[in-house]
Order: structure tokens, then sequence, then C-alpha cells
């Protein structure tokens, strides 16, 4: 359009230059009256006809001008449409008048990719003044920086991260004094990769933070938090299939969009916690994934990821209590333990990686736009314990299921409600480690443990700066009392083992709850200079222990705040 303007105008400049060098070139002074007259004549008309062609170009250049403000408010409009509000993850809320989805902004992730294939992400993304392109190949850095003050009303001790399952009680010290600190852990640095290889979509994706294990002096002189990896994989997408490898999100960790691997399409709710909410099923791990997008509005695949048996200890959560015989094995109180008790490293065994199920729906209710989808989780576990002289192992393994269903729903426009479920055994660990996978029994075989969780809420658009969310999450851990018959002799007064047993202790929790809400504000956001925003949380946590010793506490509490200024890259 603008080459065609551009020709245009300048072919009336060059008629306007002939038209004057072809004007007769006669002396005035020898004319007679009559050629004088004739000659003012066709001067006047050929200066009309130069006033007519300098209107018309004129003309062109008007709308020259428009043609390239339009292009460049266009180019504006979908370049801050992939920009939240405070420029990191994105809900799909609603679709306006325009056509394009309504945002909500979500706290924890990068940057969002918006459009794409019903349940299939979309690799396309609108270019960062940041990006680096060499031939077909785009090079993205991502990121924010983050100022965090929180505190809670008791010591829970576990950083800008809480431990749900570890909150203190009102008979030890730690119950009775309150926490407060600063701290930027939780800022994040990261880039992707986006390039097309014999006609398939290939993004390369890392993305990293400071929460790693810290030094015991972080917070004497210098609070130099430890660099971690958070999300390092390849997605490769070709004729509606898709393949990925690396670490990401677990598939069972709930969607925004589809199946998508992107953390701008996963829930992990608003929160500054950055451990999330009590009830959220996640992990970060090491995964395959083959999925198949057979519709516009439907997606489903399965994923084979980095299995570890898993008997409590990490995150606040308590241990199960295994037989006397079986302890050293199990790992309650040994190295020689082949379960993971939150400090086993490398030493379980597993049997086969978890194998995780999903299929998602994403449609319209009229302009609405619904998630919905299930998945299935598939763990085994096994050990080996030595008994006798001479010493002979036998070896013990089970398998366990579970399930999930998750809806993200528009119900109103720029409202969405949230309704997570999970379900099963054998699953504790992807609910933040907070429950324990199995227990062991008195003959030495295993029995996975039932667990449930689930958040449910709802987040809204107040105005198109402000972003107000609340949550509810709870998880609840059954109990499994074995007697110790392994004891010798057995004593008179039986010794119970297990999980959430008579005289167990009260680490090993009944139920976890958590309420939350949240508010992000955004003061400006610009797509060439960033967005610059406050966050803020407050929740309500609570846990209940399974045995109340005598003049014990029947649960614990603690109120936690969180307020955070985050600038987010272009």
């Amino acid at each position: 359009m603008r080459r065609r303007l551009k020709i245009g105008a300048l072919c009336v400049t060059m008629a306007v230059q002939l038209g004057l060098a072809q004007a007769p070139q006669t002396d005035p002074p020898n004319l007679a009256a009559d050629d004088l007259k004739q000659l003012r004549d066709r001067i006047a008309q050929q200066q009309e006809q130069i006033k007519k062609l300098q209107d018309a170009v004129a003309e062109q250049q008007k709308m020259l001008e428009a043609s390239l403000a339009a292009q460049q408010k266009a180019a504006q409009q979908q370049q801050a449409a992939a920009h939240t509000a405070d420029g990191t993850n994105v809900v799909a809320a609603s679709t306006g008048a325009n056509g394009q989805p309504s945002l909500v902004p979500a706290v924890g992730g990068m940057r969002p990719i918006i459009g794409g294939r019903g349940g299939q992400h979309d690799t396309t993304q609108v270019k960062s003044p940041l990006s680096i392109s060499i031939g077909d190949t785009t090079f993205t850095p991502l990121g924010f920086v983050d100022a965090t003050f929180f505190g809670r009303s008791t010591n829970v001790g576990s950083g800008i991260g809480t431990n749900f399952a570890g909150i203190p009680y009102n008979t030890a010290a730690a119950g009775h004094v309150s926490e407060t600190n600063f701290s930027t852990q939780n800022s994040r640095i990261g880039f992707r990769v986006d390039s097309n290889v014999l006609g398939a979509k290939v993004l390369g994706y890392f993305e990293a933070d400071f929460l790693g294990n810290q030094p015991t002096t972080v917070f004497v002189s210098s609070n130099s938090d430890t660099f971690r990896m958070r999300n390092v994989f390849v997605d490769v997408q070709k004729d509606g299939f898709e393949v990925l490898g690396g670490q990401d999100w677990s598939f069972m960790t709930p969607n925004r969009k589809g199946l998508s691997p992107l953390p701008s399409d996963i829930f992990y709710t608003q929160n500054m916690d950055t451990n999330y909410q009590a009830g959220l099923v996640w992990a970060r791990q090491t995964q395959f994934r083959f999925i198949a997008h057979p519709t516009e509005n439907f997606a489903f695949g399965v994923s084979l990821e980095n299995p570890e048996q898993y008997i409590g200890g990490a995150n606040g959560a308590g241990t199960i209590t295994a037989p006397a015989k079986y302890l050293n094995f199990v790992g309650s109180s040994s190295v020689n333990g082949q379960f993971n008790n939150g400090s086993t490293n490398y030493g379980a065994p597993n049997l086969h990686p978890d194998i995780i199920f999903k299929g998602a729906y994403d449609g319209h209710l009229g302009e609405k736009l619904w998630h919905i989808e299930a998945a299935g989780l598939v763990r085994s576990f096994k050990y080996s314990a030595g008994t006798g002289t001479p010493v002979k192992y036998t070896t013990y393994s089970t398998t366990a299921g579970s399930g999930s269903v998750n809806a993200n729903l528009e119900v109103f426009k720029n409202f969405r409600l949230i309704a997570n479920t999970f379900f099963g055994s054998g699953n504790g660990r992807y609910m933040f480690a907070q429950a324990p996978d199995v227990v062991v029994r008195a003959d030495g075989s295993i029995a996975p443990l039932h667990s449930y969780s689930t958040v449910d809420g709802f987040e809204t658009n107040l105005t198109k700066n402000t972003v107000l969310s609340a949550y509810y999450g709870g998880i609840y851990i059954d109990r499994v009392q074995i007697q110790d018959t392994t004891v010798t002799p057995t004593p008179a007064k039986p010794v119970y083992v297990g999980y959430g047993y008579k005289g167990a202790p009260n680490s090993q929790n009944r139920a976890i709850q958590e309420g939350t809400i949240g508010i992000t504000q955004t003061f400006w956001k610009n797509p060439s200079y960033g967005a610059l925003s406050l966050i803020t949380q407050y929740s309500y946590l609570t846990r209940n222990p399974w045995y109340l010793a005598i003049g014990a506490p029947r649960a614990t509490h603690t109120n936690m705040y969180w307020i955070d200024l985050r600038y987010t890259l272009p």
C-alpha cells in the first residue's frame, strides 16, 4: 500500500513538471492583444491544473500518513494485548468486541502466549523489543525483578514460601513469635528460542529464579540467594501432534488452557507465596510428553515423568512410622532407606516412571471461554529388605492410582470460577509433598496412603489494571494404623505404627486448610518499557493432627501476608 501511494505521488509530480516544460516561451512584447489574451487564459488553465495536482498530492500524502498511523496503532494494540497487567502470566477471561480475549494477569509466570489451535498452545508471539532474530530463529529474553516484604503471625521459618504442613503449635516457642522478612528471591530470568524446522514449530524454553538451596548464612551479611533451574524444555509441534522433553510443570498441574506446557497457560494461582496454595497439585520435574490435538477444542496426551517414592519429611510434612523390623530399609531413620524422607536424594530405587494421562476441552458458552480437564496418575513403589541369618532379601512392590477433575470457567464477563479436585492413593508427593505416598505393614508389604485435595475460588478484573483473586485450598490425609508385631518380644501393650495411629506425633496431619485473598494493581505498562505492579496477598492457614495427646492443642494456625513490587521486562 505504501509503495503504491509513493508511486502515485511521483507520477503526479512528473506530470506537473512536464506541463510546465511544455508551456510556450514566446516573448510577450511581440505578441498581439489576442495572442496575449490566449496566453493569459492558457496560463490560468495551467495554474488551475497545477493546483488540482497539488491538492491530489496533498490528499495522497494524508492517506499515506493515515495508513501508516493505523498500521502503527494496530501493531501497538497487538503487542499490548500480549502483555498482562503485570507483564507476566495470562488468563483468557473473555472475548471483547474486537474478538481478542480480555486478560487477567497471573503472578507466577513469564511472557504470555495467546491464541493457537484449541488445546494447542501457539508458539507465535509478538516480537519483544529485546528479541534478536537470526534467520528463522528468534531469541527472546524473559524475566522480572521482585522486591517482596512478607510476614507471618507465627515463626514458620520457611522463608518466602510456606511449608504448610509445618506451621508451629503453641506448645513451641515458634508458635508465640511472629516473623518479618524482605526478599528478592522470586526474581526471575530466562529466555525462549522460537524457530521453524522442516515445517515444525520448535520452542526452546529456559526459566530460573533464586530459590535454590540456601547457605546457612544467607541473611547474615550478604543475601546470596542461590540460582536454580525452574523450567528447561524443548517442545515440537507439527500437524496436530506435539512432543516435549525436559523439565516443566507436571502434567498433573491444572491448566488454564489446553495441555500447554507454557507457564502462562498453567494454573498455579495469583499468589505471591512461592509455594502457592495448600491443596494445589504440582511438581516441576523431568518428563517426556506426547500430545495429540485432533480438533479445535480437544487435546489429549500422556506424560512419562520422573518418579520418587516418598514417605514424608519434606516441606514440613511428618514422616510415617515403619515397623521396627523394616525401619532402616524404609528410610525413617537411616541413610540406607529406599524411600525419600526429605533428605534421601537419589537413594529411592523407583520401579518405573510416573505415568499421567490427561485430556482437555477448551470451548465457548456464548462469548464466554471454558476450560475443562481430567487426568489420571499411575505410580508404583518398591523396596527390598533383608532378614534372617544368613540374610535373605525380599522385594516388596505395589501400584496405586489417582485422578483429578479441574475446571476454569468464565461465568460472567471478566469473572472466572475455578475448581480443582485431586483424589486417590499414593499421591502425597504431588500435593507439594504435604502427605506421604505409602506406609509399610508389619509383614513388610506396602500400603498406599489415601489423600485428597482441592483448590477452588475465583479471579476477576475489577478494572483494566486491577485484578482480585480469592481461593480456598484444602488437604485431607487418611490414617493407617498398624500394630507392630515385629517387636520381640511383643509387649503387653500393643505398639502401633503407620500414619495417624494412636500415639502418632502431631506432625502427622489429618487436614491442612488455607484461605487466600489477593489484589494485583498495575501502575503502568508499556510494550517497549515493561510494567510496574504491586501484588498483595493475605492468607489464613490451619492444620489439624490425627492424634491429640492429653493437653495438646487440637489445631494450629497462622496469619500470613505478602507485599511485592514487581518490574517486568518488556
